[in-house]
């Protein structure tokens, strides 16, 4: 008995009905003008369909309406779209965001019957009267995830492929004047299990629809190779071009090119010629070719691209067709463990990008596309994994334009049925279409050096199939797929030609490159994990690929926050992630990945990236002599290109600059140079800095002028000791107890403390409160996503639930004993002994707090810290104190502007900084850990009227202000679930725990961990009087009284 078929979305034999062979992009143009703009509506032979359409969803695909197709269904009650769009972004269904876990039941190829909703689409178009004769062709850019098309109520075809074009000829279908095309979109299909990518699951036509017509016999394809000599001075450019239509007409027709240079000059004198015989009917193709002496060559730094116009004369030579696209002459290889660009092995500084639009989903504009290259470029990024599927075609162009190297990578990912497609066959006619047809898409772009097989599908037969495809029909391209060495980095060779890891730790890859013979290079297809405040230890991965050989980057993940913009019922705004829209399953803000937020506001860690990938590095010789030595890291541009300077900062402030002297360093080499700079003369407790800064001599498409390309900063080996202020000779401080407190007064100052708890709850300058609570010892942070996840129930493996099981987050301080007693120099101390644990945990820290309020107004703090029983690695070690309403200035000379930690903070150079409280806070989309100022010598806060107090310590400090506490981001899972609070919340920390990118990789790196051990430091706090300059009043010291040790014996009085 004959099984009855499977529906055409759940069958994997059927890929499409009547679908076109895809061919490289362009669009047809009838003269060599409009063609070398390769802009479609230039041609009157295109036209855009984009716009309102009529629609209606359903909840199946077998509850549509009857006859929705013919044109004279009346749609008048459907609703309008836009297209392109994604319809779960326009008021129907529901984005649904999942990473690995797919959102329908697993049992492929079957999806649901019930709920599998349906978009049913229409409008109405004309045919140009002068159309007439010509073939018409109707093309849908991307539509998730199955589709239909009729036209006039007949069927056009089917595609599947959610991420790639589907053209089909409708000639025989479309009628003069109105035509009426209608779509059905099925959101689930047996491609839904190919496209289990992290990232959100949208459906409809999201990218454009076109119309266009062509010549009765017309060219169907191009493929450009333009091609190297092995000394890269000489180039052939090969061209196949491949004819459709009407082929018995096609004797004494002929195709010709020509090549346009980058500043629009003709390379041949004329076009050259093939004719065209049919030679067989399934092979209708001619070959053109011709030499290209001293051609300039394609790379990311110097993007150099030809125009290459190809047309159809008809056998009387009358022209029937122009087509255009742009070429690059560069050669790409893996040779001798070095991926090869033009014959150098280029480092990756990439990222992996997920189209992602915060309004509009997947549906993305050319502006938008541009705001993504340009900020790229701006930040020294290279190179882009179109991760994980096809982008639209624009982007394409536009990296060929401005200079980026693209993975493109096909749009397979199996993850929940991990190394289970790849080896059915019923899947294989699946994958090969998929990488096929991407593969036969982008071959003409330049900027495409590496074709990927796809995501986390596992490694099978299937993907061999794919890559022995591949390799025949573009030899001139590596292959990359991780899944084929996930199990063995020194296996897969018959489908990838790199090693390409994810998210190894450093010590891994080092060692791989310093002890493997596998003839591949290494380059990390995925690093860096990027989600909330992250990553750490970007630098410590590229201080091992700039040293050791076999390893030449990767591509961190990811580039955008994938949230997406929501209202609340108050209408606040703020960005959603899994389960914000009601879809379940979800992942929640495992989506949050970026380094830039959804609108493209460049995270912390952008600063990072910029600076670890800036292409070039320096190198002290001599400080005190001025002499350093440069090391060019670009690939192929000399640095006479860049104008440079430095100059010398004494405490934050521009004591000397000059320029430097021309620079003829080759790329790849190193250039000793001399610097004419005066050593300034410090003042005690001053630090001077030399910062050389190389910026662009001159416009150019992603950046203008002057814009900063890289920095180094050194501190200059001048130590000039601070002066200690002696307390002997001021005025004495007074002593008082009772039953509100301890309360010290000096005539500028005063220090109250409660008896009870130990604390400090008040401290005045001049009569004005400068400190209402504190000083805490401070062990908690709200935990980042690398932490751990605070919404999920089980925390175990990670940070945060060893944290939360020592109590951390709830530390009760117990008073133990609390002394005072009178310096012989007129001072006060207060000796303070707390018990700090949580309750009925018996590990945390004794922690001996020495107060010294001085004469002049000065408190200094001694703390003595002894751990006891059994804690984890800590998030931090310090203090906290609060400050009233009002004191919103932020000073600090330290490492800025942005946010720093231990383990990511070479983007930010030490400077002095100012800015408000709120300007601080990095609205992290998941609240967490944030606003951290490492390296700091001091740090001030001030009021309006210029009264303010500042900190200092015996050592740097990492250093944070908020008007939220831990406790406040620990609890919000969304920024506009946040109160502002009017008090300042100041932390002031030893060390800090680094951040590491352990959501998705390594954890902290051994040298930022920070295990609970025995601790002594000494804070100052100075009053601060409008008119008093900080950069002076940090420089200070005290000499403090020996008044108390940790064990010594108690004060004159006490309780």
């Amino acid at each position: 008995m004959t099984q009855p078929l499977p529906p055409d979305w759940e069958n994997t034999h059927l890929q499409g009905i009547h679908r076109l062979p895809m061919h490289a992009s362009g669009f047809p143009f009838p003269d060599e003008i409009s063609a070398r703009t390769r802009q479609p509506l230039r041609s009157p032979w295109v036209r855009s369909l984009d716009g309102d359409w009529r629609f209606r969803l359903c909840a199946n695909p077998s509850t549509l309406p009857g006859g929705f197709q013919q044109p004279d269904f009346a749609d008048q009650e459907w609703d309008a779209i836009s297209v392109p769009g994604n319809w779960t972004l326009q008021g129907y269904d529901r984005p649904i965001y999942c990473n690995i876990q797919m959102p329908i039941p697993l049992d492929p190829p079957f999806v649901p019957h019930d709920d599998n909703p349906t978009g049913l689409y229409r409008r109405a178009f004309d045919v140009p009267p002068d159309w007439g004769g010509r073939r018409l062709i109707l093309r849908f850019d991307g539509v998730e995830s199955a589709f239909y098309v009729w036209v006039n109520g007949q069927m056009a075809g089917f595609s599947k492929d959610s991420r790639l074009p589907a053209e089909f000829d409708i000639t025989e279908l479309v009628q003069p004047g109105i035509n009426h095309l209608a779509v059905q979109v099925i959101r689930w299909s047996d491609g839904s299990y190919l496209e289990d990518q992290d990232h959100w699951r949208m459906a409809g036509i999201y990218r454009s629809v076109w119309l266009y017509s062509l010549p009765p016999l017309f060219i169907a394809d191009v493929f450009a190779r333009p091609l190297l000599e092995e000394d890269l001075r000489s180039g052939h450019l090969e061209v196949d071009v491949r004819l459709g239509g009407a082929l018995k007409q096609a004797d004494g027709a002929r195709v010709e090119m020509q090549l346009f240079d980058p500043n629009g000059q003709a390379v041949f004198e004329g076009y050259s010629s093939e004719e065209f015989r049919v030679v067989m009917e399934n092979l209708p193709q001619v070959r053109l070719g011709r030499r290209v002496s001293d051609p300039l060559l394609w790379s990311a730094e110097t993007p150099h691209l030809y125009t290459l116009v190809v047309r159809l004369l008809e056998q009387g030579g009358a022209p029937l067709q122009y087509v255009a696209c742009r070429v690059g002459f560069r050669r790409v290889e893996v040779r001798g463990r070095q991926f090869l660009v033009n014959g150098r092995a280029v480092r990756i500084r990439g990222v992996n990008r997920h189209e992602h639009d915060e309004r509009y989903g997947k549906t993305l504009s050319l502006e938008s596309m541009i705001a993504d290259i340009r900020l790229m470029k701006r930040h020294n990024i290279n190179a882009v994994r179109t991760s994980h599927y096809p982008n639209d075609e624009r982007w394409y162009d536009l990296c060929d334009e401005y200079g980026l190297y693209v993975w493109d990578e096909a749009n397979i990912e199996a993850h929940a049925l991990y190394n289970r497609l790849c080896h059915d066959p019923d899947w294989r006619l699946a994958f090969l279409e998929r990488g096929a047809r991407m593969v036969e898409r982008d071959k003409n772009h330049p900027c495409v050096v590496v074709w990927s097989l796809g995501n986390e599908s596992g490694y099978g037969a299937n993907h061999d199939a794919l890559a022995g495809w591949m390799r025949a029909c573009d030899p001139t391209r590596p292959l990359h797929y991780e899944g084929a060495i996930a199990a063995d980095w020194e296996s897969g060779h018959a489908a990838s030609d790199i090693v390409c890891p994810m998210y190894p730790p450093v010590e891994k890859i080092r060692r791989f490159g310093l002890t493997s013979r596998d003839p591949r290079p290494l380059i990390l297809c995925e690093y860096a994990h990027a989600m909330g405040n992250s990553p750490g230890g970007l630098g410590e991965y590229w201080d091992v690929i700039n040293t050791t050989p076999g390893l030449q980057g990767g591509f961190i993940w990811d580039w955008v926050d994938q949230g997406l913009l929501k209202t609340d019922p108050q209408g606040r705004r703020y960005w959603a992630y899994g389960g914000d829209f009601g879809d379940q399953p979800n992942d929640r803000n495992f989506c949050i990945n970026g380094i830039v937020f959804p609108d493209r506001t460049p995270h912390p860690a952008l600063y990072e990236v910029k600076k670890v990938y800036q292409p070039l590095r320096v190198r002290p010789l001599d400080l005190r002599e001025g002499r350093v030595e440069i090391h060019n890291d670009y690939d192929f541009l000399p640095l006479s290109h860049s104008p440079r300077r430095w100059e010398i900062a004494v405490d934050g402030e521009v004591w000397q600059r000059g320029s430097l002297p021309l620079l003829s360093t080759p790329p790849g080499e190193s250039q000793p140079l001399q610097l004419n700079y005066r050593l300034p003369p410090l003042r005690p407790g001053q630090e001077a800095f030399l910062t050389l800064r190389f910026r662009l001599a001159e416009d150019c498409a992603w950046a203008e002028a002057d814009h900063e390309v890289a920095w180094e900063q050194f501190r200059l080996p001048l130590d000039v000791p601070p002066v200690i202020h002696p307390t002997g000779g001021l005025p004495p401080v007074e002593a008082q107890a009772d039953s509100s407190g301890l309360h010290l007064r000096a005539p500028a100052g005063e220090v109250h403390f409660d008896l009870h708890s130990g604390f400090l709850t008040d401290f005045r300058f001049q009569g004005v409160r400068l400190v209402e609570h504190g000083v805490q010892l401070n062990l908690w942070r709200a935990p980042t996503d690398n932490d751990g996840f605070k919404w999920a129930q089980d925390h175990h493996g990670k940070l945060l639930g060893e944290w939360l099981d020592a109590g951390l987050d709830g530390l009760e301080h117990h008073l133990l004993e609390m002394h005072w007693k009178s310096g012989e120099e007129g001072s006060v101390s207060v000796r303070a002994v707390h018990r700090i644990c949580a309750r009925d945990v018996p590990a945390g820290y004794r922690m001996f707090s020495n107060y010294t309020l001085t004469g002049s107004g000065w408190l200094a703090l001694q703390v003595d810290l002894r751990p006891f029983g059994r804690l984890p690695v800590l998030p931090r070690l310090g203090v906290k104190l609060t400050l009233p309403p009002g004191f919103e200035q932020f000073c600090w000379l330290g490492r800025g502007p942005h946010e720093s930690y231990a383990d990511r903070k070479r983007g930010a150079p030490v400077g002095l900084y100012c800015g408000s409280v709120d300007e601080q806070f990095v609205p992290y989309i998941m609240p967490q850990e944030n606003g951290n100022k490492t390296d700091v010598r001091w740090a001030a806060l001030r009021d309006a009227a210029g009264w303010g107090l500042l900190a200092s310590a015996d050592r740097l400090l990492e250093v944070s202000v908020s008007h939220f506490t831990a406790d406040d981001l620990y609890r919000a899972l969304h920024s506009v679930e946040l109160a502002r609070r009017p008090q300042v919340y100041l932390n002031l920390d030893v060390r800090q725990l680094g951040l590491g990118s352990a959501s998705c990789g390594p954890g902290v790196g051994e040298g930022y961990l920070l295990h609970p051990a025995a601790e002594r430091f000494t804070l100052l706090f100075q009053p601060l009087a409008p008119g008093d300059d900080p950069r002076s009043i940090g420089r200070r010291w005290v000499e403090l009284p020996s008044a108390f040790t940790a064990e010594g014996e108690g004060g004159e009085n006490g309780i």
